[in-house]
């Protein structure tokens, strides 16, 4: 069987997100079961390759390279990829997205068209057409279209319809018209022959109004063909016992306590205080309007907090206020630092997410392998993986609140600071929190399940 993922991002090349952890990692999982996995995606600023072949592209031309060592290949065009942001600069997107990725996705379909896959593996809105496109040109090979996060659709103005080549039949509420615009994520949903997203929960979510961004009805009316899949993590590169960034490598309660005095005497904070950790991109969906309402209560309540991210300007300027009025209880790093962010993972007691809606949620994965204690909200990904502990009969894993507001945060952080003082306990579930397993493993074992049944089914 043989299988490409077209995406816009795959570590190690390209990466803003989970998004190119999860392209980047999860098809070397697929090779271990027997699958001959490759990957695609643009040619961005500073990756290099050897000529594969060229492709015409109407009157463009598209280059394809591959790397020798790499069952990578890219689409290259030096006026659509060579910038420095993958999707845009600080003051906004690229205003010609559409061009870029539509550009992008036509070039994929020529590829396929000399080069045979049993199934193209899509992901995201920058990749959404190709399954009208193979579709439209009849090509023989099935399509799984993924949903990374819902929130991002691909929704550009009507007048940009000429660009994707296609006749006004598609515009239409049953294909990509939304309301009176283009909609390219709403593309992949219909025109695909398996839709996915990255936990069971979200693809239940995603079907209601709260969490469907106006595609609920159209997800509702696809559902039979929609499956959530929890994503995974690559221990190779997240195991406290192996991770070259920390202080100490740990496996063990005790040795996890050497990283915190570390990492508290690195950020200039009180080691005898529990600390609470984030890694994060700053923004609302990841609970930022809550945090900031609730930073107050976090150090009155005895916490110290170390938060490590970047994003939207106008809660960076209030999180630097707040490091600013708690010195010695707040550190708050607004760059990029995957040191930090593996120390952080190790040196803090607990790890914070309260995350209005989160697809999947990586770094509660992470803190778990870690030993330190998710605190969640429970949507998405989260509600799939962090369960509330229970000091009576010791089952759970974290700490969840499930009404989204400030006051339910503070509840629940009370609650993990009565925790943290019973010494013992908190040691033990933090040892149990270890023993968690979220590898790609049984994810890997279900997307061949879906790819063989597509194949099975012509």
């Amino acid at each position: 069987m043989r299988v490409i993922f077209a995406t816009s991002e795959a570590v190690p090349y390209a990466k803003t997100g989970g998004l190119g952890d999860v392209c980047g990692t999860l098809p070397s999982y697929l090779k271990k079961l027997g699958i001959d996995v490759s990957v695609i995606l643009p040619m961005y600023k500073g990756i290099s390759g050897e000529k594969f072949m060229d492709l015409e592209l109407g009157t463009e031309k598209a280059k394809v390279m591959i790397f020798k060592d790499r069952e990578a290949y890219f689409i290259e065009n030096s006026e659509f990829f060579h910038r420095d942001g993958l999707y845009g600069t600080p003051e906004g997107d690229y205003p010609d997205n559409c061009e870029r990725f539509v550009f992008f996705s036509k070039s994929v379909v020529e590829f396929l068209k000399s080069n045979n896959f049993d199934i193209i593996h899509c992901h995201d809105w920058q990749t959404a057409l190709i399954p009208l496109y193979v579709k439209k040109y009849n090509l023989n090979c099935k399509t799984v279209f993924t949903i990374h996060n819902l929130g991002y659709q691909g929704r550009f103005p009507k007048e940009k319809f000429s660009i994707l080549g296609l006749e006004w039949d598609y515009f239409t509420p049953e294909g990509i018209e939304f309301y009176g615009d283009i909609n390219l994520l709403k593309a992949g949903i219909i025109y695909s022959d398996t839709i996915t997203t990255v936990s069971p929960t979200y693809a239940k979510e995603i079907q209601t109004p709260e969490f469907g961004f106006g595609l609920e009805g159209v997800l509702k009316k696809y559902s039979y063909k929609l499956y959530g899949i929890l994503n995974g993590i690559d221990y190779n590169i997240w195991d406290p016992g192996n991770d070259s960034f920390l202080y100490k490598p740990y496996d063990n309660f005790t040795d996890k306590q050497i990283n915190k005095l570390e990492l508290t005497s690195e950020c200039l904070l009180d080691s005898k205080r529990p600390l609470i950790g984030m890694v994060s991109r700053i923004a609302g969906q990841k609970g930022f309007d809550l945090l900031v309402k609730v930073l107050d209560d976090i150090i009155a309540l005895n916490y110290n907090f170390i938060l490590l991210g970047f994003g939207e300007e106008h809660y960076s300027i209030k999180l630097k206020k707040f490091a600013e009025s708690y010195p010695g209880r707040i550190s708050v790093n607004l760059k990029f630092d995957e040191t930090l962010a593996h120390r952080i993972y190790a040196g803090s007691d607990f790890f914070l997410m309260p995350s209005r809606y989160e697809p999947c949620g990586l770094g509660q994965m992470i803190s778990l392998k870690y030993g330190t204690i998710p605190i969640v909200y429970k949507t998405g990904g989260l509600a799939d993986t962090v369960i509330q502990f229970n000091p009576q009969n010791f089952s759970g894993n974290g700490f969840v609140f499930d009404v989204y507001s400030a006051e339910s945060l503070v509840e629940v952080l009370k609650f993990a600071y009565v925790i943290y003082c019973q010494t013992e306990i908190f040691k033990m579930l933090s040892e149990n929190c270890m023993k968690y397993d979220f590898s790609w493993n049984r994810s890997a074992a279900e997307y061949k399940n879906i790819y063989e049944k597509l194949i099975r089914n012509p």
